[in-house]
């Protein structure tokens, strides 16, 4: 494995990356895009800061790239879409700077209250000047967080401290959530009448693209002050300048620009603005955090493991992963097993039952899916991609949940179907104590069967002569048949035999099956 490093990534994180023997490059030049494609295809993981820009074409000239790795948290330099139509998992760092960027919002809004920079500028040039710097203190002001995720957190905390009032708006926090956290949760038109403080803590998507503009400053409170230190272009530097003109905006602290690196802006003419160069994560406590985060999560994906921060996939938190790997592994054992005894798949149902129902289980969804796709399509399916292949070929895929699950206590059950073939098929395994994974159903048929290796999966029709027959075909192929099962719900009907063999056996083998008296269908299942 071979991986590069960009952007000037703490030492600390590219240690961790040659522990395991990965090559790793240390490249701290800029390089443009062009240059990228050229350098990129040998490499399998790439770790940047947000100097450098991961965009489509880079992607796309990326043969053997497994994952990018984001020292800090914004992705706005890599096309995230990119990389999960090739399959790419993009990781980040979101806890390792939280701390630097809630400080720095604070130091901030601090020096907008008491006008520090510009008490600086004029001492050190002479002028003591007192009463041109009023300021107003924190205490009883109104703060108004859009955002509360783990930066906007922060922030609402610390300013709780300064005994200030916090309102906040985010869509995917409950008000249960906020309140126990001291925030009052309002819509934002709420924060822009009320708020003698306004800080942002979002990133910068379609749809937060200047969320912060003209219209949004007419609605807020005259007299307001602004902080920024998580995204250039979610507030309008137009928009924002002209509202300090027109006196709406009383001052402003901003971090971040909508284009980096800058050192020309209109705002900069304005005395009441404080500027800083997207210093929200420039300490080295937090550089060096990032970095670690990076790298482990790195090194862990190209082992083979689970990414905790991904950013194109559900993020599993730590202290789950251990309760969710083998259902994750079972997952992706019943998906594969499924769709080799299915001829045509065009909707996936997975339903969930007993305990497992009450996990999160969207992730285990899509190892189903990652085991379902693996046989049927040419790209590399992987955790990434697995659910963009099901939409991009027409594949309807529904989640059930129920709290019981008779016989065991927790059951997981796939069942394909097409209209096309007027077929359906269906696998359903559970996990004993121990991790212990067992097949449990194949098509409504109990068995009980260990998924892995090779499989013989035969409907039939429950007579004499049927299963030794099968057996003497395998053996000799040289074969040796290790397990059996037949599932049947009465004598005499349909059953479904399943023989699990030591190797695989050939086409002709599998044809000569087919030819017994009373089998009706045969497949070889690998897993």
């Amino acid at each position: 494995m071979k991986i590069l490093v960009l952007d000037g990534v703490s030492e600390k994180g590219v240690e961790i990356l040659r522990e395991p023997g990965f090559e790793v490059v240390v490249d701290n030049e800029k390089h443009t895009e062009e240059e990228l494609i050229k350098i990129i295809p040998e490499y399998h993981a790439v770790v940047v800061r947000s100097a450098t820009k991961i965009t489509a074409p880079v992607i796309e000239a990326a043969k053997n790239l497994i994952v990018i790795g984001r020292a800090g948290v914004g992705v706005d330099n890599i096309d995230v879409e990119a990389a999960t139509r090739h399959g790419i998992l993009v990781v980040n760092a979101p806890d390792g700077n939280t701390i630097a960027a809630a400080e720095h919002t604070m130091a901030l809004m601090l020096a907008l209250a008491r006008n520090i920079p510009q008490a600086n500028e004029k001492l050190k040039a002479g002028q003591w000047l007192r009463k041109e710097f009023m300021g107003v203190e924190l205490r009883g002001k109104t703060l108004g967080v859009i955002g509360l995720g783990r930066i906007g957190t922060a922030v609402a905390k610390r300013a709780l401290a300064f005994e200030m009032r916090v309102l906040g708006y985010d869509p995917y926090v409950s008000e249960e959530k906020a309140r126990s956290i001291g925030v009052e949760l309002v819509s934002l038109d709420e924060i822009y009448r009320q708020a003698d403080f306004i800080t942002v803590h979002l990133p910068l998507t379609k749809e937060t693209k200047y969320l912060i503009n003209k219209e949004a400053f007419a609605k807020m409170k005259k007299g307001v002050r602004i902080i920024n230190v998580a995204r250039g272009g979610v507030i309008s530097e137009k928009d924002l300048y002209d509202a300090i003109k027109e006196g709406i905006v009383k001052g402003a602290a901003i971090d971040v620009f909508e284009t980096e690196p800058t050192t020309e802006s209109p705002l900069f003419e304005l005395d009441n603005v404080i500027v800083t160069p997207h210093l929200g994560a420039s300490t080295r406590e937090a550089q060096i955090n990032v970095a670690l985060d990076v790298a482990r999560e790195i090194v862990n994906v190209l082992q083979g493991g689970m990414a905790m921060n991904a950013v194109n996939m559900p993020a599993i938190p730590q202290e789950l992963m251990k309760t969710l790997r083998p259902y994750l592994q079972l997952g992706e054992k019943l998906g594969k097993f499924v769709a080799q005894i299915a001829p045509e798949v065009e909707t996936v149902e997975i339903s969930y039952s007993g305990e497992i129902a009450q996990l999160e289980t969207a992730p285990i969804s899509t190892a189903v899916l990652k085991g379902l796709l693996t046989p049927l399509v040419e790209d590399s399916v992987n955790y990434v991609n697995a659910g963009v292949l099901a939409r991009s070929r027409g594949i309807k895929v529904t989640e059930k949940k129920t709290e019981t699950a008779e016989d065991y206590a927790n059951l997981i059950t796939v069942r394909v179907a097409s209209e096309r073939c007027k077929c359906e098929h269906s696998v359903a395994g559970t996990i004993f104590r121990e991790n212990d994974a067992r097949i449990v159903m194949v098509d409504g048929y109990r068995v009980d069967a260990v998924p892995e290796g090779y499989m013989i999966v035969a409907p039939h029709i429950d007579k004499p002569r049927i299963i030794g027959r099968v057996g003497t075909l395998i053996g000799n192929e040289n074969v040796n048949i290790a397990s059996m099962q037949v599932g049947r719900k009465e004598v005499g009907g349909r059953a479904v035999m399943l023989l699990g063999i030591d190797a695989p056996v050939s086409e002709e083998t599998l044809k000569e099956i087919a030819k017994v008296d009373g089998i009706l269908d045969v497949k070889m299942v690998s897993l």
